[in-house]
C-alpha cells in the first residue's frame, strides 16, 4: 500500500481556534482532515508563513495527539502578497520542482480548502498540468444537524476527466460538432482525411502556433482556413477579424504595402498612409494563400513578424506591433522550393510545425457523392430552389466523375462548377440523363485542352508509335489511373479491383511497378508527366 501523503496551506482564519478546550468543538479543516476514519495521512505538508508559526505549532500539535501516525512537517513559505497571482504562482511552483515526488511509493493529494482562492487556483493549474503528481482533496464542514461533530467530510478530486462518463461523453459530442463544423457537416468515407480534420480540430483548440496547408487549387484550403477560424472564434480564442490574401497576386511595392502597410510618401503613388493586412488582422487570424509566391523580402518581413509580433511598414522607421495567428496555404513542394533558395528555410521552419495535406478530389473518389447532395443544397440555399437527380442520371454521373477518365484539376471547386451548371440548365428542378450526357461531353472537351495526343502519346513521345492498338489502349488507362491516384498503391488498387479478389495475398504496387517498367516508366514520372528520358528511368 502506499502512504498517504497530503500537501497544503494553514488556514489563517480556519485552522485558528486559540488554546482553549473548546476548540475541538469547532471545525478546522487540517485538523478534521487527519480524524476521517476511512482515509488514513501518513505525512501533512503544512505551509505556512513566519506570522503564523504559533498556529501551525498548536495544528501540528492537535494533530499528533488524535492522529499519532501521521507526521506535519511544517513548510515555511514567505508571501508578501497572498492573492497576488504571479507571486503565488512562481512559488508554488518553485515548491513543486524542488519536492522529492516518491511516485511509486506515495500517493500525493493537494488540499485546496485552506488557503486563498488564489492559491486555490494555482494547485488547479499545478496539477493539471502535472508539475504536481497529485489529486485535489476538498474538505467541508460537518452539516448543521451533526454540530457536535467537528470533524467534518472531504472529496477527493481526479483530473483525470475521462473517468467521469458524463463528462466524457460531453467532450465526445463537442468534438464530433467541431470536427463535423470544419468539415462544413459533409460525411466524408476517406479515413485520411477524416483523421486529418479530427487532427485540425484539436490543433485549432490548443495551439496558435501557424498552420500550413498543402494541396492542389481548389482543394478547399481557403474554405478550411474559414472555418477554423470560426471555430477558434467560436471558442473565444480569437476575437479579432478573418483576413485572406493570395499572395500570387502581389508583386513587388504592392506586395510590401498590401502585407505591412506603408506611410505616405514611401513611394510613386502613396499618398496617405496604409495600415496593411498584418495590423488588420491583429487578434485575428490572417490566410496568407499561395505562401511561396512570396519574394524573399517579403518572407524576411513575414518571419518577424510571427516571431516578434513587430515589423516595419513600408518606407518607416517605427515599427508597428499585431498578433495574429497565421495559416498559410501552397500548392507548390515548399521543400524543393527550400533547396533552390526560392523560399527562406527559417519561415519554412516556423510555418511547418503544423502541416496538412489536403487531397484533391482525384484522391478522394469516394467523397464525391456527398459532395452532390452538398452542393445541390448549396444551391438551393442561394437560388431557393430545391433540384434533384433523377435515378438513372445520379448513376451515370457518379460514374463517370468517379472514373478514371476524370480529371478534376479544379478539385472540389471544379466539381461545384459542374453542379451548378446542372441545378442551373434543369427543368422542374431533376436532372436528367439528357442533362448528364451534355455535362459529361462539356467537362471532357474543357479536359481535353484541345491537345490531340493520347496519354500515352504525351508521355513517350515517337516511341508511342511502335506500340500495338492493343497496348496503347491499356497503357492510356494505367497512366489516367496513375495520373488520378495520390499513392502507386491506390492506383494498383483502382486498376486491379476485380483480380484482387481472388488472390490471397495482393501486392497491387508491385503489379503495377512491373507493368511500368516494361514501358521504361515510374509512376513518380507519369505524376511528374516526364517521359523515361528526362527522367532518366531505366527498365
Amino acid at each position: 500500500m502506499k502512504k498517504t501523503v497530503v500537501i497544503g496551506f494553514l488556514g489563517s482564519q480556519l485552522d485558528y481556534a486559540g488554546k482553549g478546550a473548546n476548540r475541538w468543538e469547532r471545525w478546522r479543516p487540517s485538523v478534521g482532515l487527519c480524524q476521517q476514519e476511512d482515509l488514513l495521512v501518513q505525512r501533512f505538508e503544512l505551509i505556512h508563513d513566519a506570522r503564523m508559526r504559533g498556529t501551525a505549532e498548536r495544528v501540528r500539535l492537535d494533530i499528533a495527539s488524535i492522529a499519532p501516525e501521521t507526521e506535519v512537517r511544517r513548510v515555511e513559505m514567505e508571501l508578501q502578497n497572498p492573492w497576488d497571482f504571479e507571486e503565488v504562482y512562481t512559488a508554488l511552483h518553485d515548491f513543486a520542482r524542488n519536492y522529492p515526488f516518491d511516485t511509486e511509493n506515495e500517493d500525493y493529494l493537494i488540499h485546496i480548502t485552506t488557503g486563498t482562492h488564489v492559491a486555490q487556483i494555482c494547485w488547479f493549474l499545478l496539477a493539471e498540468a502535472r508539475y504536481l503528481p497529485a489529486r485535489l482533496l476538498q474538505t467541508s464542514p460537518p452539516r448543521k444537524k451533526e454540530i457536535a461533530n467537528s470533524i467534518g467530510s472531504y472529496e477527493i478530486i481526479d483530473l483525470d476527466l475521462s473517468r467521469y462518463d458524463r463528462i466524457a461523453q460531453r467532450f465526445a459530442r463537442e468534438r464530433d460538432d467541431s470536427v463535423s463544423f470544419l468539415k462544413s457537416g459533409i460525411a466524408t468515407r476517406n479515413p485520411e482525411f477524416n483523421r486529418m480534420v479530427e487532427q485540425i480540430e484539436r490543433v485549432a483548440g490548443r495551439s496558435r502556433a501557424p498552420m500550413l496547408l498543402v494541396g492542389p487549387t481548389g482543394a478547399g484550403k481557403s474554405f478550411l482556413a474559414r472555418r477554423i477560424y470560426e471555430l477558434k472564434h467560436q471558442r473565444q480564442r480569437l476575437a479579432g477579424r478573418f483576413i485572406e490574401v493570395n499572395c500570387a497576386t502581389l508583386r513587388g511595392d504592392s506586395a510590401m504595402s498590401t502585407l505591412f502597410g506603408h506611410v505616405k510618401g514611401a513611394f510613386t503613388g502613396a499618398q496617405s498612409e496604409r495600415p496593411g493586412l498584418l495590423r488588420s488582422a491583429d487578434g485575428g487570424l490572417l490566410f496568407l494563400d499561395e505562401i511561396g509566391e512570396l519574394g524573399l523580402d517579403e518572407q524576411a518581413m513575414l518571419l518577424k513578424a510571427i516571431e516578434e509580433k513587430h515589423f516595419f511598414p513600408f518606407g518607416s522607421d517605427r515599427e508597428a506591433a499585431s498578433d495574429f495567428q497565421l495559416i498559410a496555404g501552397t500548392h507548390r513542394d515548399l521543400r524543393q522550393w527550400v533547396r533552390e533558395g526560392r523560399f527562406r528555410e527559417d519561415l519554412y521552419a516556423r510555418i511547418n510545425l503544423w502541416t496538412f495535406d489536403l487531397p484533391g478530389l482525384a484522391g478522394r473518389p469516394e467523397d464525391i457523392e456527398p459532395n452532390l447532395d452538398y452542393e445541390l443544397e448549396r444551391y438551393a440555399g442561394e437560388h431557393g430552389q430545391q433540384v434533384r437527380f433523377n435515378v438513372e442520371a445520379r448513376r451515370r454521373y457518379l460514374a463517370f466523375a468517379t472514373s478514371p477518365e476524370a480529371r478534376w484539376r479544379g478539385n472540389f471547386r471544379e466539381l461545384g462548377a459542374s453542379l451548378t451548371r446542372l441545378a442551373t440548365l434543369s427543368d422542374a428542378g431533376r436532372i436528367t440523363e439528357t442533362d448528364v450526357t451534355a455535362e459529361i461531353t462539356r467537362l471532357r472537351h474543357a479536359w481535353h485542352d484541345g491537345v490531340s495526343l493520347d496519354a500515352c502519346q504525351q508521355i513517350l513521345g515517337d516511341r508511342a508509335a511502335s506500340l500495338d492498338l492493343f497496348d496503347r489502349c491499356q497503357l492510356n488507362t494505367v497512366i489516367t489511373t496513375c495520373r488520378s491516384s495520390p499513392t502507386l498503391s491506390e492506383a494498383g488498387r483502382r486498376l486491379f479491383a476485380a483480380s484482387r479478389r481472388e488472390k490471397k495475398q495482393s501486392n497491387d504496387a508491385d503489379r503495377l511497378r512491373k507493368y511500368l517498367a516494361r514501358f521504361e516508366l515510374s509512376f513518380e514520372g507519369i505524376r511528374q508527366g516526364t517521359s523515361p528520358e528526362s527522367t532518366g528511368s531505366e527498365p
